[in-house]
């Protein structure tokens, strides 16, 4: 091994980064971080004037975006974005699946197993899970034709334990984790690496809501005692694109502050 000091180098120097989910939380914070490391981005959101915003912070930062706008749970808006993404940069190296919803979204909040509607199970599976298979099913087509890439599919701690009240959105959730484990198997020859990240509880929108109506009891349960900034999660999605983490896949990334230690 010989040692080469490269200082600053950039770790997605002209590689070219789908983020879903790119108008607000983590998929911002994701698509502002990937810039920096000097990648081309793709950002879809279901929002469009969302998506238009994060991409022209980054094109008035110096950066290059486009914005799409894509409802996972059709997959031929989700095939037309993959598509538009080649059609604008000619391959795509990697790709952030972080869309999602929780069953509060589905009029089911706090709700158990046996309690919540029809509709409102079959919204929480149809984005979260089915709309990570349709998005990857896009993506690895794409990334086995080019000859390979990256797939992060944003899951959450909650998909290593139970949680009261959010059954349905915790099974997505490690039904996530299954299949980002299968496809990493069946895509390690490709030169595809899939692997899930799985943020504790962040300084989103939608965690600060969830504190307003539980009170201070999210936070106890993290030995830091404080939210995740999305930059901190951004971070690591980042760092498993890059050529740093080229030996990892199958594997579950958690991003909590102690929060699965207790």
């Amino acid at each position: 091994m010989s040692l080469k000091i490269n200082h600053a180098e950039p770790l997605l120097t002209d590689q070219v980064v789908l983020i879903v989910g790119a108008g607000a939380g983590i998929g911002r914070a994701a698509a502002f971080t990937a810039a920096r490391e000097g990648a081309l981005l793709s950002v879809a959101d279901i929002n469009m004037e969302n998506a238009k915003s994060t991409a022209l912070q980054i094109t008035q930062a110096g950066g290059k975006a486009i914005a799409i706008k894509v409802d996972i749970a059709s997959p031929d808006e989700v095939d037309a974005m993959v598509a538009d993404t080649v059609a604008h940069y000619g391959r795509l190296d990697h790709a952030l699946n972080n869309a999602g919803v929780t069953q509060w979204q589905c009029g089911a909040e706090g709700m158990k197993v046996g309690e919540a509607s029809i509709e409102a199970f079959d919204r929480v599976v149809g984005v979260n899970f089915r709309g990570t298979w349709l998005s990857m099913r896009a993506e690895l087509a794409q990334m086995v034709e080019q000859g390979g890439g990256t797939i992060v599919n944003t899951s959450s701690v909650t998909a290593m334990v139970g949680r009261n009240g959010s059954g349905i959105y915790a099974a997505t959730k490690h039904a996530i984790v299954g299949l980002s484990r299968s496809a990493a198997i069946e895509y390690a020859q490709a030169n595809i690496r899939v692997n899930s990240l799985c943020p504790g509880f962040t300084n989103t929108e939608l965690v600060k809501s969830s504190i307003a109506r539980r009170g201070d009891a999210l936070l106890e349960s993290v030995p830091m005692r404080r939210l995740a900034e999305p930059e901190e999660i951004a971070e690591m999605a980042v760092w498993l694109m890059s050529d740093r983490a080229r030996y990892v896949t199958g594997t579950e990334m958690v991003v909590d502050g102690g929060f699965m230690a207790g």
